[in-house]
């Protein structure tokens, strides 16, 4: 008796190992899916561990409300800026990209409602629009004078996350 039970536990043991490495192994590849197809794969491979989850629509879940809450912090940074600086053309940079972000969050919360109906063709589209308006912000500082706050960093870091959305909804 005592035999037949200790085999029990070693096979439930072994079950349990094979199906902990298979879901390592599927959530590997997920992200080796994923991550070679973006922007910034190195960048991707860090966001989509934090996740939490390796489930396709937890990650554009995830990505989406981490675009989201950067999209907002960019454009409380921009509006901020507009505010403080002296320098005639940047406040006029500035306010452009309040407006640009601004659109960039619109964006983003159209992509969480066509991902909450289902429409992953219009996370992609809205997505897409969002990349877009930050490319028309940073645009806005390729000739002097130069900007020194974290606007244009924060700004390709939104682009990076905006196109590991697209992957991911390209997947969906």
């Amino acid at each position: 008796m005592a035999k037949n039970s200790c085999l029990i536990i070693v096979s439930l043991v072994e079950v349990l190992l094979f199906t902990i490495i298979s879901n390592a192994a599927s959530s590997t590849d997920i992200i080796s899916t994923i991550c070679p197809k973006t922007l910034n794969p190195p960048f991707c491979l860090s966001v989509l561990k934090s996740a939490g989850t390796t489930n396709i629509k937890g990650l554009v879940v995830y990505t989406l409300n981490l675009a989201h809450a950067n999209a907002k912090k960019s454009l409380t940074l921009a509006n901020s800026l507009e505010k403080t600086t002296t320098n005639p053309q940047l406040k006029q940079r500035y306010s452009s990209c309040a407006e640009s972000y601004d659109g960039a969050v619109g964006d983003i919360e159209n992509a969480q409602k066509d991902l909450a109906i289902g429409d992953f063709n219009g996370v992609n589209i809205v997505t897409s629009g969002a990349m877009t308006e930050i490319d028309d912000c940073q645009d806005k500082f390729v000739q002097p004078p130069k900007d020194t706050s974290l606007l244009l960093k924060n700004g390709k870091t939104l682009k990076d996350i905006c196109s590991i959305i697209l992957v991911i909804s390209n997947l969906l």
